[in-house]
């Protein structure tokens, strides 16, 4: 069945040819063409319309086009020109061929046909044509609309003289090079026409006007307004463009900026963002908003220099009535826009003299409030203003910048939740680390911590811990990873070191033991070996003896300490690395060496000497150029030492310094005796500490000192085995007593009964001293007492 037109179908020769090349269909524009009704030559082979030998071969492809020479009825042939669509199989039907020819059109137009005209004048596309001299000759009642003048009036003018705008002369220039070299350009331009009352984006296609023999005898300008599509790709890319910029750092004010940047100029000519201030909530932001509200202005950007739109500088805070824009976003929780002047901005800008003074000098005319939102949470405002585009803010606008200002919200969100817990995090860290060092006679020490500028606080710690005999620990620690956990586990094993510090261990030792903590603290975890997340740490720890003036240290895969003798060169200690805490069942090694007094030592977590754009050991060799001899306070040698080995920006990750020099205590404050086994031969003993403590001048304590060592002298002999030494140690604070033996019972406090003889030996010590205790050696045990110089304030 032939479809049915709803036009003239003798106009056009239509026919359709199967696939097997048999005649479907066969309408009447064809039986005027060939003279051939339908029923002659439906169901027949089409090759048999043909004439003569000269026809193409079969067509391929969607379309063909040609001419073929076609019999007529009467015999004759007929030179046609066909357009030949291939149609594939559709509705249950085969595939076929429809092949076409216009029986008109072939007549030129008459002269006052309209239709001959109407292609330029009367087309909706803006046209018109200049000269060789690029003067005005035609264009069209569109072109006549947008230009906003009358073709008799503009006739003979330039391009140039007709905008009389700088777009205007970039498109005479365009006009000029298509009139010289013949070739075509699209022209993008944004500008306001004479018949605009705002700007437009345009597409202007230019194209030359050629003469029958092929020279170029003027151009022709069509205008497209394509202001919604300019628009929409606009608004896309500042949609990902804000996706890029906004939310590079977790930094609230470097986000707020990223924010006001983007918008400026695309979407305002000054923004200003506007933050609650969370202090005065709990460190929330409030739930609920009411007028008035106080905000602090976080960043602001101007399309001019200096930002002299700014009323609030950055950094205060300002209160906001009821009334302004920025209140009226933030209870309601939705966008205002007004305009200059409005019923709502007047009464607003009628209580801000300031304000009202800036919008009138720089002619503010249109205000955007939108609210700053992030899961449920209303965090601030920003505040969009144009003065130099006359366009008010449309509802495309409001869109944007809502799409805009929540994409940036989140990435306000996050840096606000990050600052809080970093400072959470650091202000752990602060309360776990000693705030000041204790003085001690073996060594002056001094020590710097620094947050990692963006990974956040981690778990690197330093101490300094007196131990008997006037020697002192020295400890640098680190825990893996960042934020409050990394904190917390950092002051457990703080606490730690110092209990088993207090015990006497030696540092291969104490490692071990810290070792088994930090297996334990995994397990707890519920991390499993090898986990991204389990337990952590390295360690350095050293002992020092001002008596011996010898340092014990041992690490647990820490950097090793650097060493700088008096006035000799800075150079690591050769020291065993031991495997990182936590792998546990692995052992440690110490080493031992004899430093002179005045020997600078500087233990380091590796947060001051790593770092990934250097190359590796530039942060070591930095390190010992900055540890070179001066003379300087051991203050001015850790600032010195951060501020030349740290590189410039901010540090990728925390950094512990403690930094010691040691002092050695003179052998005329040391004075020591052999025990003898018989309990008998002890009073000479006792008479030479007594004498000895005289040549101190410290005959004041004399009675006591003596008391105390003759209850350890006489335990010893006792309780332990030989041989048995006593030692008097004169600090400047405290006088030491120590007995040691070779047996490694350790004593212990015991409850003596009412008529006991003994037993109140080490009580009596207790009550009498300052601190008592005991430590291991290699040789068996040692016993000691600290008794006070000088009243502690």
């Amino acid at each position: 069945m032939s479809p049915v037109y709803p036009f003239d179908d003798t106009a056009t020769a239509r026919a359709v040819i199967g696939d097997d090349g048999t005649l479907v269909e066969w309408n009447e524009g064809a039986r005027l063409l060939l003279g051939h009704p339908a029923a002659e030559v439906v169901g027949r082979p089409a090759a048999r319309l043909l004439a003569g030998d000269g026809n193409p071969a079969a067509p391929t492809g969607p379309r063909w086009n040609g001419t073929v020479e076609l019999r007529h009825r009467d015999g004759r042939a007929i030179p046609v020109w066909l357009l030949a669509h291939r149609r594939p199989p559709r509705d249950g039907r085969p595939g076929d061929w429809l092949v076409v020819t216009p029986l008109t059109g072939g007549t030129p137009d008459a002269a006052d046909d309209p239709l001959a005209t109407a292609a330029l004048t009367q087309s909706p596309c803006a046209v018109a044509v200049y000269d060789d001299r690029l003067r005005l000759r035609q264009m069209n009642d569109a072109m006549a609309e947008v230009l906003g003048l009358p073709q008799d009036r503009a006739r003979g003018l330039r391009l140039s003289e007709i905008g009389g705008k700088p777009q205007s002369d970039e498109l005479e220039a365009a006009l000029l090079d298509v009139l010289t070299t013949g070739r075509p350009r699209d022209v993008h331009t944004h500008t306001r026409t004479g018949g605009e009352k705002q700007a437009h984006a345009w597409l202007a296609r230019i194209a030359p006007v050629t003469d029958g023999d092929g020279r170029v005898r003027g151009v022709c300008l069509a205008a497209h307004d394509f202001t919604e599509g300019h628009l929409a790709r606009e608004r896309l890319q500042l949609v990902n463009e804000a996706s890029m910029r906004i939310g590079t750092t977790l930094d609230v004010t470097r986000t707020a900026q990223e924010l006001a940047d983007v918008c400026v100029p695309a979407l305002a000519d000054f923004v200003s963002i506007d933050l609650l201030d969370p202090r005065g909530h709990g460190g929330e932001p409030p739930r609920r908003i009411t007028a008035p509200v106080t905000l602090r202005r976080v960043a602001h950007r101007s399309v001019l220099p200096g930002g002299p739109e700014v009323v609030t500088p950055a950094g205060r805070v300002a209160v906001y009535p009821e009334s302004s824009p920025q209140a009226g976003s933030l209870t309601s929780g939705r966008t205002v826009v007004g305009s200059v002047p409005s019923e709502q901005l007047t009464r607003w800008l009628a209580t801000e003299s300031a304000r009202a003074r800036r919008a009138l000098e720089h002619g503010v005319h249109s205000v955007m409030s939108v609210p700053i939102r992030a899961r449920g949470l209303t965090l601030g405002v920003a505040v969009l203003s144009r003065h130099r585009r006359h366009d008010p803010f449309s509802a495309d606008d409001v869109l944007l910048a809502e799409e805009v200002t929540a994409r940036a919200a989140v990435c306000i969100d996050n840096a606000r939740r990050y600052s809080r817990e970093r400072e959470t995090a650091i202000a752990l860290q602060r309360s776990l680390l000693p705030r000041t060092l204790p003085r001690t006679s073996a060594v002056q020490a001094a020590s710097r911590y620094l947050p990692a500028a963006r990974a956040g606080v981690g778990g690197d710690w330093f101490d300094v811990i007196p131990l008997s005999g006037m020697r002192v620990a020295m400890v640098v620690g680190d825990v893996v990873g960042h934020g409050i956990q990394a904190s917390a586990t950092m002051g457990r094993l703080r606490t730690a070191v110092r209990t088993l510090a207090d015990i006497d261990l030696a540092p291969d030792e104490l490692l071990t033991h810290l070792d088994d903590l930090v297996v334990r603290l995994s397990e707890e975890s519920g991390e499993s070996e090898g986990d991204a997340g389990a337990v952590g740490a390295t360690c350095l720890y050293a002992v020092y003896d001002p008596v011996s003036r010898r340092c014990t240290a041992a690490r647990a895969g820490h950097p090793p300490p650097v060493l700088v003798p008096p006035g000799g060169t800075p150079r690591q200690l050769d020291l065993p690395a031991g495997p990182p805490l936590g792998l546990g069942g692995l052992p440690f090694e110490s080493a031992d060496v004899k430093l002179p007094e005045g020997t600078v030592l500087a233990l380091y977590t590796n947060g001051l000497i790593d770092n990934r754009q250097r190359e590796a050991g530039t942060g070591q060799r930095l390190l010992l150029e900055a540890l070179a001899p001066r003379g300087e306070s051991l203050d001015e040698t850790c600032d010195r030492i951060l501020g030349r080995v740290l590189p410039p920006g901010g540090i990728p990750d925390d950094v512990a310094l403690l930094v010691a020099c040691t002092r050695g205590l003179p052998a005329s404050q040391v004075a020591s005796w052999d025990i003898p086994a018989d309990p008998a031969l002890v009073a000479p003993i006792r008479k030479e500490a007594v004498d000895q403590l005289d040549a101190w001048a410290l005959s004041g304590i004399s009675f006591t000192a003596e008391l105390v060592v003759s209850e350890l002298v006489t335990n010893a002999i006792r309780y332990g085995a030989h041989p048995i030494r006593l030692r008097l140690i004169h600090g400047a604070r405290t006088l030491i007593c120590e007995v040691s033996d070779a047996s490694h019972t350790a004593p212990h406090l015991r409850r003596a009964k009412t008529w006991d003889e003994g037993g109140r030996g080490l009580l009596l010590v207790a009550q009498l001293t300052q601190r008592w205790g005991s430590r291991h050696t290699t040789e068996g045990k040692t016993i000691w007492a600290e008794l006070g110089l000088i009243e502690e304030d």
